[in-house]
């Protein structure tokens, strides 16, 4: 599979497995975690996405105790985890209110949990999960550096951020922010057009992309033009939608990476076909045009 180069330090496969409902499967145990990632791993599939705040803060945890067990998968894979998110659940129970916390005392104590959780010396990609509007860049800034300076992390990125968000933190940090994760796919395609993805784009920056199925809204009856089109292109490559809808984002020039999320071992080589679905530039509009509903102006 392709690998995409995020910084000097870091590269990605091309198609990322996203771990947010790690926790929500029957079976969490180490052997079944472990043959998650391997079935990834079969199909070129190199990175996994956590976050803190994925599973009410157990999800971390739950991938700590597989590679506990499996050690050596550690050096088959490249972790990406996230921080900032404070909502009143798990080990943040006592919160009055949900709210984002980007200080130096949260991030640093964020980072050190993440890392004993997960049973890993060092963080290859740490994104901030969601822009503060009471962030102090300067603050945030300089702990991303010291991070990264450290060893505990590798690179450094942000999830969700408006093009001036970037610019704002960036403003204050000597390290490069390496991408930013944002929803996008056939159904979510505002990106595309909104400035978000040229902004990326323009400074050869690979956006990552959560919910890249739409969050499986396009496997239920809400979208018949989409799914129609989706359905034959799908027939036509001998795959299914959910592989034309990925590969709709791969064929992009801006270099997306999908995060796939899945608690079934078939979806996972399923979506990984995507890697192969041919999507010249007549089939990306004709994907976008069922995807608006009408035909491009």
């Amino acid at each position: 599979m392709e690998r995409i180069e995020l910084s000097p330090a870091l590269s990605l496969s091309r198609l990322v497995y996203g771990m947010w409902r790690l926790g929500d499967d029957e079976d969490t145990s180490p052997g079944h975690v472990q043959a998650k990632i391997e079935t990834c791993l079969e199909h070129g599939i190199t990175t996994m996405d956590q976050a803190d705040i994925y599973g009410a803060y157990g999800a971390e945890e739950i991938l700590g105790n597989c590679l506990r067990d499996a050690p050596h998968l550690r050096a088959e894979i490249e972790i990406v985890t996230k921080c900032d998110i404070v909502a009143p659940m798990g080990r943040h129970s006592g919160a009055r209110v949900k709210y984002y916390d980007t200080s130096r005392e949260h991030i640093e104590a964020s980072v050190d949990l993440s890392l004993s959780l997960m049973n890993i010396e060092q963080i290859d990609l740490l994104l901030v999960h969601r822009p503060d509007p009471f962030m102090d860049h300067r603050e945030t800034g300089a702990v991303l550096d010291e991070l990264v300076a450290s060893g505990k992390v590798k690179s450094v990125g942000v999830s969700n951020f408006r093009p001036w968000d970037w610019d704002l933190l960036q403003s204050a940090m000597t390290t490069k922010l390496a991408t930013n994760q944002i929803e996008m796919s056939v159904l979510a395609h505002e990106p595309f057009t909104n400035g978000d993805l040229a902004f990326l784009q323009q400074r050869g920056i690979s956006p990552m992309a959560w919910s890249p199925l739409g969050g499986g809204s396009l496997f239920g009856d809400g979208h018949p033009g989409l799914r129609d089109v989706l359905t034959k292109i799908a027939a036509q490559q001998s795959v299914d939608i959910a592989a034309v809808a990925i590969a709709w984002l791969l064929a992009h020039p801006a270099k997306i990476v999908p995060v796939l999320g899945t608690n079934r071992l078939e979806r996972i080589a399923q979506s990984a076909a995507a890697a192969n679905v041919e999507i010249d530039r007549q089939t990306w509009f004709e994907i976008y045009t069922a995807a608006l509903g009408h035909e491009v102006a």
